[in-house]
């Protein structure tokens, strides 16, 4: 096998690849959330109405992730990919010339689909054409684009609505990644270690069933339910506190506050040297802990506390998913890569439940009621902590026995 190594042109090329893969699709993902009171300004829709602007997108990323890693299996990874960047970028452009809002969320239930092709794959590309010491830094700059596209997403649209309409300004994101685009398809290595399969139903299936009697598992994929969900109630309502009096922040200014979610980039890698000190459990428990502390604090009517209190949750968050998703490949004995796509597969299912229920309480109680909301899913999450720590208990406890 002829692996990529570090220091090679064609390194370089495959990491500037997945970074503008990575900024593509999570800018057109969270494009959308800043627009959310606009939305209901304009369509003269219900907060909760607005934010199916996201949630029918991530929801349908899920169940898309689903089906794309299995596609790839049998044709090849680089064409799922690229086909899926593609055509996400044209109906990002497509979707500024909606004519009313319910065409908008058909295109964005078709975007989430089409995004589905990169997320579900590039991780397994990685791992097949780089040489083992060299994955950590490329799945990092990976990680990096994610997050890079997520602010950029969710920042540049809410400035340019503020000079231009909000239809300008996805037209401009979805111009930006059909570029991007284009750079990962002339970039990108065609598969050296790639070796196609048919596909089995049989197989998964099996593995699938395997995957969800495992009660540790079970536990890692409700917390990436909960913990998405967490994060994206928050931000999809706070722009409307901020909006509104006594702050009447403009939409440029409340675009600002995703900036926040930055923080992430820096607490996955605090929390690795956490994990090394203190170890996995209590590492995640803190991190709940910040999350928690964070959203009870943006109850306060004070602006800077309530940015402090959204810092401290963007961190919990972060620390929290890194933990669990990297988990979930130390936990799964077989079929990594499906437990992975579960894992996610309900991490983007917690959004668009989350962002929804959130806009269902806003009009009853307000930000209070979408911080209740917030608290409740930590809660459970504290609670599918503890059953995982005692599934991991009783498996070492087997594993014991076993040897003796």
């Amino acid at each position: 096998m002829g692996f990529i190594q570090k220091g090679t042109a064609v390194y370089r090329k495959t990491n500037f690849s997945f970074f503008a893969a990575g900024f593509n699709t999570f800018a057109i993902l969270y494009c959308m959330q800043p627009l959310l009171p606009h939305f209901t300004e304009e369509f003269h829709v219900t907060p909760a109405q607005a934010s199916l602007a996201l949630s029918l997108s991530t929801i349908s990323l899920a169940i898309g992730m689903l089906i794309f890693g299995s596609l790839s299996e049998a044709w090849g990874r680089k064409p799922v990919m690229v086909i899926s960047m593609i055509a996400a970028s044209v109906i990002c452009i497509l979707t500024p010339f909606s004519p009313d809002f319910h065409w908008l969320l058909i295109l964005r239930t078709i975007e989430g689909i089409s995004l589905a092709g990169l997320p579900s794959i590039a991780m397994a590309y990685l791992g097949e054409e780089i040489e083992p010491k060299s994955l950590g830094s490329a799945m990092g700059l990976y990680i990096c684009g994610n997050a890079v596209g997520a602010t950029f997403g969710r920042v540049i649209v809410g400035l340019l609505t503020e000079f231009m309409s909000w239809q300008w300004a996805i037209l401009i994101v979805g111009i930006i990644s059909f570029i991007a685009s284009v750079i990962f398809w002339r970039n990108l290595p065609q598969s050296k270690n790639f070796i196609s399969s048919p596909l089995k139903l049989s197989t998964l299936t099996s593995s699938l069933f395997h995957h969800l009697k495992d009660p540790g598992l079970l536990c890692l994929f409700g917390l990436g339910f909960l913990l998405l969900g967490s994060n994206v109630a928050l931000f999809n309502y706070i722009g409307y506190v901020l909006i509104a009096p006594p702050f009447s922040l403009s939409q440029s200014a409340v675009s600002w506050i995703f900036l926040l979610l930055i923080i992430g980039m820096f607490s996955s890698a605090i929390s690795g040297r956490l994990i090394g000190k203190f170890g996995r459990r209590q590492t995640l428990i803190f991190g709940l802990f910040l999350l928690c502390f964070g959203a009870f604090l943006t109850i306060n009517g004070h602006l800077i506390v309530k940015l402090v209190g959204l810092g401290f949750s963007v961190y919990g968050f972060f620390s929290c998913h890194s933990i669990a998703s990297s988990w979930v490949g130390k936990r799964a004995a077989i079929n990594k890569a499906q437990a992975s796509s579960l894992y996610l597969f309900l991490y983007y299912t917690g959004s668009s439940v989350g962002g929804t229920v959130g806009g269902v309480l806003w009009p009853y109680f307000g930000w209070e009621g979408v911080v209740g909301l917030v608290l409740c899913f930590v809660l459970g999450a504290f609670l599918l902590t503890y059953f995982l720590i005692k599934a991991e208990q009783k498996a070492v406890h087997k594993s014991h026995e076993a040897h003796i």
